[in-house]
């Protein structure tokens, strides 16, 4: 049997369900791979600023946020990898022109173009973000990801004409309005694979879950990928296998099948 040491978990979708609780099997899952002394990362779009009870919640200290632009491995930064400051303004103008609105992230706020917006509020309490200002110029070069707000089915090309920038469809009921900005060569799956560099891990023995499309670099950095049963339908093709959902126990039986839990 392969000697698993790290696991990469995604948020949203796939470790909270969408009443932002976590099913007690998923908790049991964990808790049982880290007295295997597996290693356990959070891995999500979420600015790092908001997760830290969740990380407390399950004795889980080493995180990638933000898409993968900045990772924390037991309290020391790895890395950090702002956007290119006129990328940030390009989009900010295509929103303006286009009646959406944009929450930026920095590694202490989150930076939004409008905080009224109805839209903007309802991500704003899907998401409980507590730190929250108004957008202004001087902290255009601190952006660490970001997600746009209110954007109709055909309107994400407006902002893919940049052949280094993809958008990912926020994966949650209500939200489908809204897309996270991955950048090509900063995304979940980049930072996975510097950690497990750094602490000298094979691919083999890596493992990650995920549901949206901002996690397909991911499942495919990784061993043994696996995709929520409630995932988005695009990710299943880049995951090796797929889970029950995160309402039917997913994590606990996605590691289950690879012998780390009972």
């Amino acid at each position: 049997m392969t000697d698993y040491k790290i696991l990469f978990l995604d948020i949203d979708g796939t470790i909270l369900r969408p009443d932002d609780t976590i099913e007690d099997s998923t908790k049991r899952a964990i808790a049982q791979v880290q007295q295997k002394g597996v290693e356990v990362f959070l891995a999500t779009g979420r600015p790092l600023h908001e997760i830290s009870h969740i990380g407390e919640e399950l004795n889980i200290h080493s995180f990638i946020g933000y898409n993968g632009a900045y990772a924390i491995h037991k309290g020391t930064d790895v890395f950090k990898e702002p956007m290119n400051a006129e990328t940030v303004e390009h989009f900010l103008n295509i929103a303006k022109k286009h009646g959406h609105e944009i929450i930026m992230y920095t590694n202490a706020k989150n930076i939004l173009t409008s905080l009224d917006a109805p839209m903007m509020k309802q991500f704003i309490k899907r998401f409980h973000l507590q730190k929250n200002e108004l957008f202004t110029p001087d902290v255009i070069h601190d952006i660490l990801g970001m997600t746009l707000i209110n954007l109709s089915e055909n309107e994400p090309a407006l902002y893919e004409r940049d052949d280094k920038i993809h958008l990912a469809q926020v994966n949650l009921e209500g939200l489908r309005h809204s897309y996270d900005v991955i950048r090509d060569n900063v995304n979940k799956g980049l930072a996975v694979r510097i950690i497990l560099e750094l602490l000298g891990i094979p691919k083999e023995d890596s493992i990650a879950f995920g549901d949206g499309m901002n996690d397909k670099e991911m499942l495919k950095a990784v061993g043994e990928g696996f995709a929520m049963g409630n995932g988005h339908p695009d990710l299943f093709a880049y995951a090796k296998h797929k889970t029950t959902e995160v309402t039917h126990s997913g994590i606990y039986n996605g590691l289950k099948s690879l012998g780390l839990v009972n």
